[in-house]
């Protein structure tokens, strides 16, 4: 085999609960460790929002697409793994009141409009905590403080220290911390195919679990460029500068997908200083994942991408007997 620079591989996925989702193009797989033991796979394909659309491929545009794509497709996902335990809750509770649907699966427009209002709904939320509440506490400092940069520097710094206590926090729960393990069992398995490496449970554990193309980078990016961007809002009036940082997200999110992009495809030095801060915060939202955990992933890459193909073609691969 060829060296072992790494080479994109375009897969991407996050961690549901007791499984991982994986995603090649338009194709997705989620691998869910049921109750019972067995590994349950569902195959799917997602368009996203926009679909066909010329739009979706403009540069700073395309990542306000793809965040909402991501949304969509990472809370139906959370849905199908959390089924298979909703599922045995029910028939603890009553096993006869329950109507039951073939495999787990979620399904029908109910739930489908369900999906889409509890992803509004974090969205919401989301920008009420990161974007709003900063704001409102930076202002506290308005007495002491009179210089216009200076707020916003420290704006910016609240909002981050925001995110990593709210991290740190959740990360206290039991759900959490084996959400987290599937979520460093992801990133693993992408590693190793991305580095030359068979995609093994023996390869995948000696793997990094930290990767530049994680969605904790990209909320990392999206902090630091609301920074600079807030930095340049020069309004008096309060209503006005929260609805500005609210209607400013989608811009900050369209840099943000550009910067994750090209970290994910390139290894220079400036790429790694800019990756370093989210690379270590995956050290919270990342955890070592056992040999199960690994199986269930190994399970959602196989499902979506031909590992094998793309080893032989970026780095000479040939399978042994």
């Amino acid at each position: 085999m060829a060296g072992r620079r790494k080479h994109y591989s375009g897969i991407g996925g996050q961690a549901v609960l007791e499984g991982v989702m994986m995603k090649n193009e338009e194709k997705y797989a989620v691998a869910v460790r049921k109750p019972g033991g067995g590994i349950a796979v569902e195959l799917e394909n997602y368009q996203g929002v926009m679909h066909g659309n010329k739009i979706k491929e403009i540069p700073f545009i395309r990542g306000i697409f793809n965040f909402i794509d991501s949304m969509i497709l990472g809370m139906k996902c959370l849905n199908y793994s959390a089924s298979f335990y909703e599922e045995e809750d029910e028939e603890e509770e009553d096993l006869f009141e329950r109507e039951k649907s073939p495999a787990g699966k979620p399904g029908g427009r109910g739930e489908s409009l369900v999906t889409t209002l509890v992803t509004v709904a974090a969205v919401a939320l989301a920008v009420g905590i990161f974007v709003v509440l900063p704001y409102f506490l930076a202002s506290l400092f308005d007495g002491f403080v009179r210089n216009a940069s200076l707020m916003a520097i420290i704006e910016g710094v609240i909002r981050i220290l925001i995110f990593i206590l709210y991290v740190s926090g959740i990360s206290l729960m039991k759900d959490i911390r084996r959400l987290y393990r599937y979520h460093g069992a992801e990133h693993k398995c992408i590693n190793c195919i991305e580095k030359g490496h068979p995609l093994t449970v023996h390869n995948v554990m000696k793997s990094s679990r930290l990767h530049r193309r994680c969605g904790t980078s990209f909320i990392f990016f999206v902090l630091f460029v609301s920074i600079i961007l807030f930095f340049f809002i020069r309004v008096d009036n309060v209503v006005q500068k929260v609805i500005l940082r609210i209607l400013l997200m989608p811009v900050v999110a369209g840099i943000s997908y550009e910067i994750i992009r090209l970290a994910g495809r390139s290894d220079n030095l400036f790429v790694r200083i800019i990756s370093a801060p989210g690379m270590l915060i995956q050290r919270m939202t990342t955890k070592e994942p056992d040999k199960g955990m690994v199986e269930v992933a190994i399970t959602a890459v196989e499902a979506v991408f031909d590992w094998k193909k793309y080893l032989q073609d970026n780095f000479g691969y040939e399978e042994t007997t």
